[in-house]
């Protein structure tokens, strides 16, 4: 088998979603290279963020001391995260009332957002909240936005809180946007931060349509906190294909996957 180093790496990381690790020396047996050239794979597969090395091989990368910051996830795939964004955005449709979770990936959203007509925002994201504000005074889109008070996480940017999931419960939307930590098979859904995670459950729970937006280094990825299981979710807006094994069982529960 003579594969590019893409492709490699491609078939690497589709087995470390179905397995959750890989090993060298099977591995070099099975693509026809040599070791050292799957432990080159691994080294940029793991400064890439994708998995973590470990003894003969590497396992399914997460984030062993909670969530970076808000700052620093800014820098991680934003080729990926601008595409998500875009796709996201075109399942925006004129009147919608839609709500914004916190994330990177929400502000390429937002900057995709354009020429939607009369549509009402809800978001407890301080970035998200700011993006927003000059879209609309561009005029890039028309309608309103509405942004949720409560108590402050500084490292995340997001508001979260009693008083954040009162306000939430005031309001019926369209569709709900969530940017997560990890999308599982069997865990299903899950973020870093217990707070978020049930703002984002709120949200879901006040929508019609709950649209999960994940790039390529949270499939296959459990994070800490449970936010819902898999066949809650309507769309998954991601920077990759669906995992062939995940096919099936999406396919019964009525999930679409959209890249």
């Amino acid at each position: 088998m003579s594969l590019l180093a893409k492709e490699r790496q491609d078939l690497i990381m589709q087995y470390l979603i179905q397995d959750g690790k890989v090993k060298v020396i099977p591995l070099a047996d099975e693509l026809g290279v040599t070791t050292e050239t799957i432990r080159r794979d691994l080294d940029f597969l793991e400064s890439e963020g994708h998995l973590r090395r470990v003894h003969g091989g590497a396992v399914r990368s997460a984030y062993e001391y909670g969530e970076p910051t808000f700052e620093q996830r800014e820098t991680i795939n934003v080729e990926g995260k601008q595409r998500i964004g875009e796709m996201a955005a075109s399942l925006i449709q004129d009147g919608d009332m839609i709500a914004l979770d916190v994330g990177t990936t929400m502000i390429e959203m937002v900057k995709s957002i354009r020429g939607k007509k009369n549509i009402t925002v809800l978001t407890n994201s301080l970035a998200v909240g700011v993006h927003l504000s000059e879209a609309l005074s561009r005029g890039r889109f028309t309608g309103k936005v509405i942004f949720l008070g409560g108590e402050l996480n500084p490292e995340q940017n997001s508001i979260t809180g009693p008083l954040c999931e009162n306000m939430l419960q005031e309001f019926h939307l369209d569709k709900a946007f969530l940017s997560v930590g990890g999308v599982s098979l069997k865990t299903g859904i899950t973020d870093y931060d217990i707070n978020e995670s049930h703002i984002s459950k709120m949200f879901s729970n006040a929508a019609s349509q709950t649209i999960v937006l994940a790039d390529h280094s949270k499939i296959g990825v459990q994070a800490f906190s449970k936010i819902m299981p898999i066949h809650a979710v309507d769309i998954i807006v991601s920077d990759v294909s669906c995992p062939e094994d995940w096919e099936d069982e999406l396919m019964t529960i009525g999930l679409s996957w959209i890249n």
